[in-house]
Parts: C-alpha cells; structure tokens; sequence
C-alpha cells in the first residue's frame, strides 16, 4: 500500500512537471513570437500610415519648402527696390519726418509717386537697344536723315525738356537718375534701365552721369527760349563760316548765349551743331537761343533783317594788314592773300569767280572792304558778325556780303610775332564788345528797355 501511494505521488509530480515544461515551451514560444514582433513593430510604429499617405506628406513638405523660398526671394526684391529708392522721394527718405518706418506697401504707394506713374523697363542681359541707339545716333547722315539726336547728361536734358524738345526714349542706371529729370515730361518717353556698366562703356564722358536720352531733332523756331535769355538780348546776330572744329563752334555758340546774340546761323560747311563734343562745349546753348544749322548764302540773308550791316573777323597778321591797307589806298582790287580768314578756294557754284593757273600773276580778286579796329564803333543797329574757320577761312560770299550791307573787316591787333587768335576767342571779343557798343547806343538813344529792342 505504501509502495502504490508512493508511485502515484511521483506519478503525479511527473505529470504536473510535464504540465509547467509545457506551459514553459508555450511561454518561450510566444514570447519568440513577441520578440519577432517587436523587431518588425518599430518599421510599422515609425510609418504607421500607407504609402499615398506618406507621398502626401512629403508633398506638404515640399510645398512648405516652396512657399518659404518664394516668401523669402519677395522680401529680398522688396529690400532691393527699397534701397534703391531710400535715397528720394521728393526731398524725404524711406522714413518720414518722425524717423518712423513706412510699411512695405506705404514704400510701393511712394515709389510710384515718385515716378510720377510711369512705367519703365529692365534692359534684360543681352538687350542691344543702348549700344544700338547710341552708335547711330552718334553719326550726322542719322541725325539728319532719320531726325535723331542724342543727349546725355542731367543738365542738359533738362534745358532740352524746358525748351520744349520731344524725348522719345530714356535710358537710366538707377531711379535716383531718372528722378533728377521732370517726370512729368517724360511720359511720351520710353525709359529703360540699365546697367551703369553699359552706360560707362558707350558713353563720351570720362565720368558718366547714368543717364542718356535719344531726342527728335527740334526745330529752332518751334522751341520755348527762356524769357530772361530773350529778354537780355541785343540787335546782333552771329553766323559762323566753315567752323569745322567742335570744340570751336561749341565755344562760340555758348559765348553768343552769353553775349545776349539774337541767333546764330550755320553755314553747310560748318560742323554739325548736334554732334556730342559741340553739345558739351555749348553747354545747353542749344536751348537758349536759336540755332539754325546748314544754310546756304541765300538763306542766310533770308534769316538776317532788311536793315543790316555784316561785318567780317579778320585774323590777318600785322604785315598782311599793312599789305591790304596798301592795296586799298592805291585803289588796287585786293587778293585773297590779303585777308588772314578768306579762303583761296573759289565757290564751283558761282561762276564769277575763275580759278587762275599757278604760273600766272593774277589771282582771285575780292571785294572792297574797309579795315577798322575792332573797339572802334562798327555795332550801330542790326548787326551780323561772320566769323571763319581757322582752317578753310571765310567764304567769298562772306566778303561779298560785308561789301553789299557796308560791313567791314573787324581786326584784333595782337603782339608781334603771335600767327592769330582762335576763332572761338576771337569770337568773343567782337561779340562781347559788339554788345557793349549796343547797349551804349540804346542809353544814347533814350532806349533803357533792352528787351524791347528787336529786329525789324
């Protein structure tokens, strides 16, 4: 009995062993199990949603991306544009009278009124408008056929928008450029911006100012003159003969703005007044009194009064001088060489005057004119003064007219051993002293109001 009670007590310890060994494997299975899962759960924990989710996800963040770039490149350009016209508006900068900043769209509402409105173009890289206008524009047969001309500089296009002339294109490298111009006569004008860089490589200056307009060439009788400039002036008008040198003619036509002259008339062999150098010599006398370029002899006397006496500069040296005081006296016809400023080359046009071989004595004969110094009194009304180039000289019509209106040789008597004066020097002392002469007249005369004094 006890050997049985004993074998089902081991029986059972058996049995109950085999039950936790198996409960045991059950556990350890699992728990592999749940180790396996584990190793796959952080994949599925990290990305629990399905792959279009995830795309969209992705997307949204590109999007975001995107939208920052773009917020951040507008507020560059808005910083940009607000630096280049921090400088101006009006006499105000970006901040008011208070020191408080303005708003972003208070800077677009300012720019914008600063413009005046207008509406300009960004010369893209590449853009050959500038070098293309620029090039032709700096040739005569363009001016004159295609009615061009091209100025450059502030003060100078500002004479020409006050006297009325007609922009038709702007070329700028920054608004403060474009807003030292009166923006309300520029709105016919085509503006383009540019790089300073393009503007420095065509430009004439040695220091450019950024900004360059292409004009219609204007016609001096159509222009606005100053009432001052007008009112100033005298009975005296200047024609210049055969002035070839830009700087020269340049010269004369700013002292003849100076000097208060009534016109200046251009002969055709005279260089173009609307070539650059001469623009810059003149300094805007262009659109200070009229200038009319390209005339013949007959037109001139067309453009002078009825009642005027035309005198003529003589440069000639002191021996040559006492040559043709000579040759007057003993009522002898003068030679060509006996004027310092007249040129031995006879007009192919007028048949009166015959070219002789060099072998024979006789030489081109002149017209009788009478010698006078040229502070003595020869400016007694409406007055014409011709000066010549220093190269060709004057004309023969030149003499011709003197002798027909009673003019006379104007010499300036200088140090012996001194060839001559330049003509634009010598231009402003019979000018100046032509004016003096003048206004003495008209005090003589009872004649204080020298704006009324005009030609007949």
């Amino acid at each position: 009995m006890a050997a049985f009670v004993r074998g089902m007590f081991w029986h059972l310890i058996v049995a109950e062993r085999s039950n936790i060994l198996k409960k045991s494997n059950d556990c350890i299975v699992d728990s592999k199990r749940y180790v396996r899962a584990l190793k796959r759960r952080p994949v599925k924990v990290l990305y629990p949603d399905s792959e279009t989710t995830s795309k969209q996800r992705s997307d949204q963040i590109v999007n975001k991306q995107s939208q920052k770039v773009a917020s951040k490149v507008r507020e560059s350009n808005a910083i940009l544009k607000n630096e280049t016209t921090n400088k101006r508006v009006g006499s105000m900068s970006w901040s008011d009278r208070n020191g408080n900043l303005s708003s972003t769209s208070e800077h677009t509402t300012n720019l914008k009124d600063q413009l005046g409105g207008l509406k300009f173009e960004r010369a893209l890289p590449g853009d050959k408008r500038l070098a293309r206008v620029v090039s032709v524009a700096c040739s005569r047969t363009f001016r004159e056929h295609q009615g061009k001309i091209l100025l450059e500089g502030r003060r100078l296009i500002c004479d020409a928008l006050a006297a009325g002339a007609n922009p038709q294109m702007v070329f700028f490298s920054s608004v403060d450029r474009l807003c030292d111009l009166p923006l309300d006569k520029l709105k016919r004008a085509t503006l383009v911006k540019v790089k300073f860089e393009d503007i420095k490589i065509w430009s004439d200056l040695v220091a450019p100012q950024g900004v360059i307009a292409i004009f219609s060439r204007p016609d001096p009788s159509r222009l606005t003159f100053p009432q001052d400039q007008c009112g100033q002036s005298v009975p005296l008008s200047l024609i210049c003969d055969n002035v070839r040198d830009p700087g020269n003619l340049g010269t004369i036509l700013r002292c003849a703005v100076a000097a208060g002259c009534h016109n200046v008339l251009l002969t055709k062999g005279c260089v173009d007044a609307w070539e650059p150098k001469v623009l810059r010599a003149a300094m805007g006398a262009h659109f200070r009194l009229p200038i009319f370029p390209s005339l013949d002899w007959d037109d001139i006397q067309n453009q002078l009064p009825k009642l005027v006496t035309v005198h003529v500069a003589d440069n000639c040296s002191g021996s040559e001088r006492e040559v043709a005081e000579e040759a007057n006296q003993s009522n002898k016809p003068s030679k060509v060489g006996d004027y310092g400023w007249v040129s031995s080359r006879p007009n192919c046009k007028d048949m009166r005057y015959k070219e002789y071989e060099s072998d024979s004595d006789s030489e081109l004969s002149l017209p009788r004119v009478e010698t006078k110094l040229y502070h003595e009194g020869w400016a007694q009304g409406n007055t014409g003064l011709v000066i010549g180039g220093e190269t060709h000289g004057l004309s023969l019509e030149a003499v011709q007219l003197a002798e027909k209106t009673a003019g006379q040789r104007l010499f300036i008597p200088v140090v012996p051993g001194v060839d001559s004066l330049n003509s634009a020097m010598a231009a402003s002392i019979l000018l100046f002293e032509g004016r003096r002469q003048l206004l003495n007249l008209m005090e003589t005369s009872g004649r204080k109001d020298k704006s009324k004094v005009q030609f007949p």
